[in-house]
This record gives C-alpha cells, structure tokens and sequence, in this order.
C-alpha cells in the first residue's frame, strides 16, 4: 500500500525513533508499504519517520543511480540492485574525505543542495531476519545510508547547509508546511488545513 509521504515541518521528522523489537506490530506489512511508497515516489532511500512513524527503520534501493552515465561501470554495478532494509541501525563510525553531493529529499519536495559527507561509512543494523550486521560501504550506498540514517536520529539534509542557503530556501520550506508544493506522489502537510 502506497502511504502519504510526511512533508518537512512535521515534528514526526525531528524525532529520535524508537528501537524496533521483533514483535513490532505489522513490520513486515509495514516494511512492504515502505518499499512501494519510495518506488511510487522514484526515490532511493525512505525513512520510518517519512511515513509518520518514529521507529529505528529505513529502506535502501540504489538502483536508479545505476543509470548515471557519469559513474565507473564498477560503481554503476555495486548501485544496481543494491536493496537492503536497515531495522535499529547505528552508525559505528564514519571516515575518509568529505565530498560533496546534491541531495534532495521526498520529505522536502523542490528544495536540491550541495551536502558534504564522508565517503566511507560502517553501520551495525538488522535485516528482517533481525540478525545484526556489521557492514562498510563507500561512495553513494554510503551517503543515501548516511541520508537514511540522519532521518532516524530526527535529521534533515537542511540541517548541513549554511545559514545562507537556509534562507535563501525559507520559502518553498514554507510553502511545503502549508502544503503549497506539487509534486507526483501523495503526501501530508503539518500546516494544511483540514488535516
């Protein structure tokens, strides 16, 4: 089932989530409607907290980067098929240069900018099987992770601009709370009316 995709301004998106037990009422519906809500939505990461729940949970499918005509054949073979769901996960450490990225975010529709972040990443986390990992990875599985896994600790890709740029985004920040914003894919406004 495809779900609303929660805009910025909700304070669901500023929570720290909650540790996922394996008794998690509906986890592998829930799990599935994730899935489907991030393809429906041609992105290639969703958090928990983008679908309204405060819970230690995020997707990954990197596939759709695999197209990048910019990218090595290697690089572009490690993106495709790389699908992986990532329960109570934490980020152990992370290292090497800062290189930076354009990001955007299906929370913050119409809103691009240049992120740094570093380019190697070790996370410990479950699978569904709820068998903890402990896995590195590098390069654009790393950031979408890194972008993934902020969305659990209650971080938004705008917190790593400069003030500048913050403000040169407050409107269409606005107008994503009030619900002023088109975009392909269905999504629930903090600010509209009649929530």
């Amino acid at each position: 089932m495809i779900l609303p995709i929660i805009g910025y301004g909700d304070p669901v998106l500023r929570k720290v989530g909650e540790a996922v037990s394996e008794e998690h009422p509906n986890l592998k519906e829930t799990i599935s409607n994730m899935y489907e809500t991030m393809y429906n939505a041609c992105g290639v990461g969703l958090a928990a907290p983008q679908v309204g729940l405060a819970i230690r949970l995020f997707v990954v499918d990197t596939t759709p980067f695999s197209d990048d005509e910019d990218l090595e054949a290697s690089e572009q073979k490690e993106l495709n098929g790389f699908k992986r769901t990532f329960i109570n996960a934490k980020i152990i450490k992370e290292e090497g240069e800062e290189w930076v990225f354009n990001e955007g975010c299906l929370s913050i529709p119409d809103v691009r900018e240049d992120v740094y972040r570093k380019e190697k990443v070790t996370i410990e986390y479950c699978e569904e099987d709820f068998v903890m990992k402990t896995e590195v990875f590098d390069g654009l599985i790393a950031r979408v992770i890194q972008h993934e896994y902020d969305h659990i600790e209650g971080v938004l890709f705008t917190d790593k601009i400069s003030s500048l740029k913050k403000r040169l985004i407050q409107k269409k920040l606005k107008n994503i709370i009030e619900g002023k914003t088109f975009q392909d894919y269905r999504m629930k406004f903090f600010g509209k009316k009649g929530r």
